[in-house]
């Protein structure tokens, strides 16, 4: 691997909410072009790392380089222009916004109008469930539509990574294995996927590499196959 193909560079992170540090001198790497899970139990430091990457909350110490560049002094949206996207736990959706404008509001940044709607049209055809709901009201469908909605949106942000956020919560199996297979398409196409999920086995069946993230700190880490073998991690988190 070289320096060039590192995407998101995190060295000895420790962040949280005022006095309390939530993650603790977290160091990873993220190369382009792959998937990668952060896994761990409830309340492990999982979200507080993405929303330090997100620059939603403040750093305590440490360095975050994305594609190059320090985001230490960044704001939110600075990072989310740099191509720094993060699809949230829960989905957050516009809920009274119609399925087309809560993608278009993925979009809000950008400024090539004709760009934007080949995009809105790749991600129509790569969901046409929104295609066919376009206009319905964001809040009225199903726990899994909102789901491909809230993945979509991120994708007409045109990332270069897409950070997924308890992707698989509240929804179906049938439903995961289909969004798990459209991260795979993404990842394919170029854009690299950080997905932090606790439901470990469904996140290594996808990912290229692993984190395993214990109280606030990264404890194990290796290729997705390797973390699937680990007795540790076979036995905390796999039940096996």
């Amino acid at each position: 691997m070289t320096t060039s193909d590192v995407l998101l560079k995190i060295e000895s992170l420790s962040a949280g909410y005022g006095e309390l540090l939530a993650l603790h001198d977290a160091t990873m790497e993220i190369r382009k072009a792959e998937i990668v899970a952060l896994v761990g139990s409830n309340g492990a430091g999982k979200t507080t790392l993405l929303r330090a990457l997100s620059r939603v909350i403040g750093i305590g110490s440490g360095r975050i380089a994305f594609d190059g560049q320090d985001l230490g002094a960044l704001t939110s949206d600075e990072v989310f222009g740099l191509g720094l996207v993060q699809v949230p736990e829960g989905r957050q959706l516009f809920d009274r916004m119609t399925v087309r404008d809560n993608l278009l509001m993925g979009a809000h940044l950008r400024k090539d109008a004709a760009a934007v709607a080949r995009d809105l049209d790749r991600v129509y055809a790569m969901f046409p469930r929104l295609q066919e709901r376009q206009k319905q009201l964001a809040g009225s469908m199903s726990g899994g539509e909102q789901q491909m909605c809230a993945l979509a949106r991120a994708l007409m942000a045109a990332p270069k990574l897409m950070m997924v956020d308890e992707m698989s919560l509240g929804l179906a199996p049938v439903v995961c294995e289909q969004l798990m297979g459209v991260l795979t398409s993404i990842r394919d196409e170029g854009v690299t996927v950080l997905l932090v999920e606790q439901d470990v086995q469904l996140a290594l069946a996808v990912a290229d590499r692993g984190y395993v993230m214990e109280t606030g700190r990264i404890t194990i880490t290796g290729t997705a196959e390797q973390l699937r073998n680990d007795p540790a991690v076979r036995q905390a988190y796999l039940g096996l």
